[in-house]
């Protein structure tokens, strides 16, 4: 039985070669060598040739030779003696050659063993060295890939402060998008309420239908109030702009994140990978492949670039909330001030009407007490004028009369004289009392048609009145009714 990483015993093979006389043959001419057994090779240790002592190689060549020698002799003379115990007889090797053979031997063991020696002390220092210099980089690696967990930690928090800062400043200005467009569709209302103011006035009747300070406000707080409208649209769209640029600096620090997560995790798994772990393996050649298309330089630049577009993102959101703010408050104060403008013209043009037609009721109502008494006085000069007409009948009727006296009686007396100035008096009274009567009757006519104008211009105060006060200012009330801009009357 062979130790195994051992060779056995050489055999010899080969033709004989024939030889002359008792010249023995030349060492060098041996018979070739040859292995009857493969050596086995431990798993792990590299091809490396049998090893065979030197001194096995001298012993086998000398063996050859002293047999070829006996050989040549046999050949020449028949023996004398039989082969076995010519052999057993004949001596080999002298004693100096032993000797020698041993302290070669010793030497050669010796020799062996102090540098088996000094190579198992160098692979034991190998080891050792190689041992400390896998422990101090597999411990440099895991330091390494702990800082880098730390720096991964360090980004993630700051993306995540970000994206929440981010978010915050996109529900702001959602909102007050959402504030913007609902002010300009509330602005529809009040805008509603001056058209609607415009087109009553429009109903005013006669000389009422002046283009007055009244309608000159609601025409400016209808064109106030679209221009209102169409800045508060603008600046939504802006706004809605920003939000889509927000949203891209959204994605882009949450893609930043969720790859910080998954390099956090991969980290943090060969962090926690040890000797010891099942899932480790052989891979040859993964550290010829480099994969890698950042340095830690360009790493951590490409998150602060996320972190500081996201910056700027959030600083024009908030120049924009700023200015929406600024907006509600100009155009909040400037649609107030219109408002109470045309309001106070409203009132002012209330009053005017108001007094106008208090006046006119007034002079109404002394019209119809002038046109009573002129009544009363007709009556009266149609009731003297008959009055009249009976002394004047009795005038005549004595001058009449007195026509008839016979002759000389036909005096031009007193009583004649009387009669005849009383009959011309009465007639020359009546005669200015018909006249008296057809002024007076003249100025009732002028009267009656001055209360009609009066009544018609009443008529038209009242429907300006109702429209002014009771219609548009009704209207008014509660305008302009934007709670999204902070406005109320």
């Amino acid at each position: 039985m062979e130790f195994l990483g051992t060779t056995q015993t050489a055999t010899y093979c080969g033709p004989k070669k024939p030889c002359g006389g008792s010249v023995l043959p030349s060492v060098a001419s041996g018979p070739t060598v040859q292995e009857c057994y493969q050596p086995y090779y431990l798993p792990g240790y590299r091809y490396l040739n049998a090893w065979r002592p030197s001194l096995f190689y001298k012993v086998a060549n000398a063996q050859t030779c002293l047999d070829e020698g006996a050989t040549c002799r046999s050949a020449l003379r028949p023996p004398t003696i039989l082969p076995a115990v010519r052999s057993a007889l004949f001596c080999r090797y002298s004693p100096q050659d032993w000797d020698q053979s041993n302290r070669l031997q010793l030497c050669g063991a010796e020799a062996s063993r102090l540098w088996a020696g000094r190579m198992t002390g160098d692979s034991m220092r190998l080891m050792q060295d190689k041992d400390q210099l896998t422990r101090q980089m597999q411990e440099g690696t895991c330091r390494n890939l702990g800082q880098r967990l730390s720096d991964i930690g360090f980004w993630k928090s700051e993306l995540n402060y970000e994206l929440e800062r981010l978010l915050n400043e996109n529900h702001s200005l959602d909102a007050i998008k959402r504030r913007l467009e609902c002010a300009a569709e509330e602005l529809r209302c009040p805008l509603q309420v001056a058209l609607e103011c415009l087109y009553q006035r429009e109903k005013r009747i006669g000389i009422d239908l002046v283009h007055d300070n009244v309608e000159k406000n609601l025409i400016r707080e209808v064109d106030m109030i679209k221009c209102c409208q169409e800045q508060m649209r603008k600046l939504a769209q802006r706004i809605d702009i920003q939000m889509r640029d927000n949203r891209d600096a959204q994605h882009a620090l949450e893609r930043d994140l969720e790859d910080k997560n998954s390099a956090e995790f991969i980290d943090e798994k060969c962090l926690n990978l040890r000797n010891t772990s099942d899932c480790i393996s052989f891979f040859h050649g993964v550290e010829k492949i480099d994969g890698t298309i950042s340095v830690p330089e360009t790493w951590a630049k490409f998150s602060n670039d996320n972190i500081r577009h996201s910056q700027n993102m959030r600083a024009n959101s908030i120049r924009l909330r700023e200015e929406a703010q600024n907006l509600f408050d100009v155009l909040a104060d400037q649609l107030w001030r219109q408002f109470t403008n045309t309001n106070l013209a409203f009132n002012a043009r209330i009053a005017e009407e108001t007094d106008v037609k208090n006046k006119l009721q007034t002079q109404l109502a002394k019209t119809l007490q002038e046109i009573f008494q002129t009544e009363n006085t007709i009556m009266l000069l149609e009731r003297s004028i008959m009055a009249k007409e009976c002394p004047l009948k009795v005038a005549q009727t004595r001058l009449e009369c007195r026509t008839r006296r016979p002759n000389v009686e036909l005096c031009r007396d007193s009583p004649q004289f009387k009669l005849v100035n009383e009959v011309f008096t009465i007639d020359d009274t009546l005669q200015t009392l018909k006249l008296r009567l057809r002024e007076t009757r003249d100025t009732l006519q002028l009267l009656v048609m001055t209360k009609c104008r009066l009544e018609h211009e009443l008529a038209i105060k009242a429907n300006t009145l109702c429209i002014d006060k009771e219609k548009c200012m009704a209207m008014r009330k509660t305008f302009p009714s934007t709670p999204c801009m902070g406005i109320c009357p």
